[in-house]
Order: structure tokens, then C-alpha cells, then sequence
């Protein structure tokens, strides 16, 4: 197998772990807790989480890691994602927000020559614009504006897309639970201090559902580290729709949200993005792009 389908594989198993930490904040919003503590909690629990490796491998994982810098702004990204996709959810079923939060994959693709130097073939262009059109379909954008939840989940699409193009950046560079403690010190840093002025005492099922936050979101995301160091981000974006079906289910499953048929149109649509660079990833005699 060759590392570029061992990346793919990596990228699947997190989208298929990660929308269980959105059902979780989904959750936890309905039963009253602030959106501030919600994405607290999401670092905070994976630091925790992170605690034995913390201990058995400090000497490497606390040096200070390559490009500092570029660290830290990953880390905001992904603060900033995580807390305007929270604050979506408060209004959208889960299949819809991340049906629109799949803008993300086009803006990787799109900008991945200026930051990273990857060039993609016309073959991946069209799947990710496939899949973006499939994302309008569940927007469906009106001269009237975009409801404010629609627009939280656009801006953290964006946010996300930055922090996507910083992994890849970096993955290489870094050993990836360094990697990856490092964003959970400064999600749970920055918000940390805003904490003091939304903090509830959990009840018993919310430190539940704070422990499921902490498992999907460290385990989704050291997958994705994994993935972005053995992949091309062009060749891993279309992958990341699997994320809407396993939502879909999910949705359905804990709330009773059952899409639209506009809904169920787009995100045939956007699912047929990722078949069809499987397709073209099959034929590819190498690790080459196309």
C-alpha cells in the first residue's frame, strides 16, 4: 500500500470519530452550557487524555517544536473553528451545518500551491468543485442573507481550512503527539480566560458527554496529523465528506433530524467528489499527483 493510501486511510478513520465530538457539543448546548465552556472542555479533556503520554515521552514532546510560531497560529485556527462550529450547531441539525462547513476542502485545494506547494490536476479540481457545489446545494443562498448560524459555520470553515493547510505544513516536520499537544495547550490557554465568566459545575451525564468531547477530538485529530503527514492535502480533501454521511446517521439517530430532500440532493452530490478521486487515486501508478 502505498503512503499515499495509508493517509487516506488515516483521514477516514477521523471523519469517522469526529462527529461524535459534534454530537456531544450539540448536546451539551441544548442542556444550557455556554459554548464557551463547550470548547473549553473539548481542550481540556484532551489534555487529560494526553496526560500518560504527557509523562512517559515529556523529554520530546515538551522541547519546543519546529516553527514555533506557525504553532501557535495553527492552534488559534483551530480554536476559532471549533468555537464558530459550536456556535452553529446551536441552530442547525448537524448534517446541515457540516454539509456547509464542507466549503473547507475547496479553500484547502485552492490555496494549498501558494502555501504549500502542491499543485493539483484537473481531476482533483473538479472533484472538490463538485463537491463545493454540492455544499451550495445545502446552503442554498437567498437575496435575503444567510442565517446567523449558517454564517458561524462558514467563518470556521475558513478558520479550519487554515488550520488544514498548517498541518500539512507541518506534520512533516514534527512528531505528531508534540503536534498535537501543542493545540490542545493553547485552545485550553485561550480559553481559559474566558472561562471564569461562563463556568457551570457539570452534573454527572454532562461530564459524560465533556469525556466523549475529549476522546474525539484527541483521537479524530491525531489521525488527521497522521494523514497529513503520509498525503497531499489536494488528495485527502475530497475524502473529508465522509464526515456528512457518518453526521447524517448520527443526526438522525441522537436528535431525529432527518434531512431535506435538498439536503439528501447536495449531499449526494459532495459524497460523489470523494468517489471520484478514489477512482483516479486507484489508477495512479505512484504517489504522483494528478
Amino acid at each position: 500500500m502505498t503512503s499515499t493510501w495509508r493517509g487516506v486511510l488515516f483521514f477516514l478513520a477521523a471523519w469517522a470519530v469526529i462527529p461524535n465530538m459534534d454530537v456531544a457539543a450539540k448536546l451539551l448546548g441544548q442542556w444550557g452550557y455556554p459554548v464557551v465552556m463547550v470548547v473549553w472542555g473539548r481542550f481540556a479533556f484532551s489534555l487529560v487524555i494526553l496526560s500518560p503520554t504527557l509523562l512517559t515521552r515529556r523529554r520530546d514532546i515538551f522541547k519546543p517544536p519546529a516553527e514555533a510560531g506557525k504553532h501557535v497560529l495553527r492552534g488559534l485556527l483551530l480554536v476559532a473553528a471549533t468555537f464558530g462550529f459550536f456556535l452553529g450547531l446551536k441552530t442547525m441539525a448537524l448534517a446541515d451545518a457540516l454539509a456547509v462547513y464542507f466549503v473547507y476542502p475547496f479553500l484547502v485545494t485552492a490555496l494549498s500551491p501558494l502555501f504549500l506547494g502542491e499543485h493539483p490536476g484537473w481531476r482533483r479540481w473538479t472533484a472538490v468543485g463538485f463537491g463545493f457545489f454540492g455544499s451550495l446545494i445545502v446552503i442554498r443562498p437567498s437575496l435575503d442573507g444567510l442565517p446567523m448560524g449558517t454564517v458561524y459555520v462558514l467563518a470556521a470553515a475558513v478558520m479550519f481550512a487554515g488550520y488544514n493547510l498548517l498541518t500539512r505544513g507541518l506534520s512533516e516536520q514534527n512528531d505528531p503527539w508534540r503536534t498535537l499537544t501543542f493545540q490542545s495547550v493553547v485552545g485550553f490557554a485561550v480559553m481559559s480566560l474566558a472561562l471564569p465568566m461562563y463556568w457551570q459545575i457539570p452534573d454527572l451525564p454532562a461530564f459524560g458527554l465533556f469525556c466523549v468531547l475529549g476522546v474525539a477530538a484527541t483521537l479524530g485529530h491525531y489521525l488527521l496529523i497522521r494523514a497529513y503527514g503520509l498525503a497531499p492535502a489536494p488528495v485527502l480533501a475530497p475524502f473529508a465528506y465522509v464526515e456528512i454521511i457518518v453526521a447524517t446517521t448520527l443526526g438522525y439517530l441522537v436528535f431525529g433530524d432527518f434531512p431535506d430532500a435538498w439536503t439528501w440532493t447536495g449531499v449526494a452530490v459532495i459524497a460523489t467528489s470523494g468517489v471520484v478521486i478514489a477512482i483516479r487515486e486507484r489508477r495512479a501508478p505512484s504517489d504522483t499527483q494528478a
